[in-house]
């Protein structure tokens, strides 16, 4: 029991020590794993890097998140201008996409099988865009915002 004991407490402890069975501090970033096995980490530079080849215009705002907390943003355009906002998502399952108030452009599906998904729409204040991830997705979905 007192293998376990000693096991158990440099398991638990947050202090460092060296080589491989040095536990990570409790402030250093989670990275999981999705089921196809690469790291959120490797799938938020991929899906960044699918965003940037595609990108046009004058960048305004970008980010990623995971599938299941999605995007949640305000972004601060100007009334009447024309912007387009592209997301990719890297994973399973997907994500709807939405636009409040609507902007007369519609919302959709954002799969994610790494395909770009690009809506046209035009500036107005206060909008929002949100991403709702369905139920058993996961992933990172990245996006970014261009005005034209």
């Amino acid at each position: 029991m007192g293998t376990v004991g000693l096991l158990l407490a440099s398991c638990s402890t947050g202090g460092g020590g060296e080589g491989a069975g040095a536990s990570v501090p409790s402030s250093a970033p989670r990275v999981s794993r999705t089921a196809a096995g690469a790291s959120e980490t490797e799938l938020g530079d991929r899906a960044r890097d699918v965003l940037a080849a595609v990108a046009s215009g004058t960048f305004v705002e970008s980010g990623s998140e995971r599938v299941a907390d999605g995007i949640h943003t305000e972004p601060g355009l100007k009334d009447g201008k024309t912007y387009r906002l592209s997301l990719v998502c890297l994973g399973t399952g997907g994500s709807r996409l939405t636009f409040t108030p609507e902007s007369g452009t519609s919302g959709g599906t954002v799969p994610c099988d790494q395909s770009v998904v690009q809506r046209r729409f035009k500036g107005r204040a206060p909008l929002r865009i949100d991403t709702e991830g369905a139920v058993g997705a996961a992933g990172v979905i990245a996006w970014r915002i261009d005005a034209l």
